[in-house]
């Protein structure tokens, strides 16, 4: 079985990264880290960059957690975590979650909610600590 997480280079994405990577030791599943966005701005803030991806994969190498890291250019993330479901043999979907006005979720839709309702398999919402 596969946990699947969707990560941005951000406090919510570094959140919901070590909750699938302690989700996937505690299940003895693999980790699939899928970082995307259609990549039709200049400067993507949703795309990590290299050496942030490195560094994922150096915590996985020293986790144990068989694991894949995936970047994809080409579709938004919620596309691509859908399509990465019905591709593998999943066990949970993990996402960042951060609060927006209600004036944001209507004018902007809610990704997560997408994800929450069309997902087929559980999905855990992970909030990012603030200090």
């Amino acid at each position: 079985m596969t946990v699947i997480v969707g990560y941005l280079p951000s406090a919510e994405g570094r959140a919901a990264f070590d909750q699938a990577l302690q989700a996937a030791k505690l299940r003895g599943d693999s980790l699939l880290v899928i970082n995307a966005s259609p990549g039709h701005a200049p400067v993507d803030p949703h795309l990590a960059p290299e050496g942030e991806l490195q560094t994922l994969r150096e915590r996985l190498a020293e986790s144990g957690v068989a694991h894949e890291v995936r970047q994809d250019v080409h579709h938004s993330p919620e596309q691509a975590l859908l399509e990465a479901i019905s591709d593998e043999d999943n066990d949970l979907l993990v996402i960042g979650m951060r609060r927006r006005s209600p004036v944001g979720k209507f004018l902007l839709g809610s990704h997560a909610q997408k994800l929450l309702l069309d997902a087929p398999c559980p999905v855990l919402a992970v909030k990012a600590k603030h200090h």
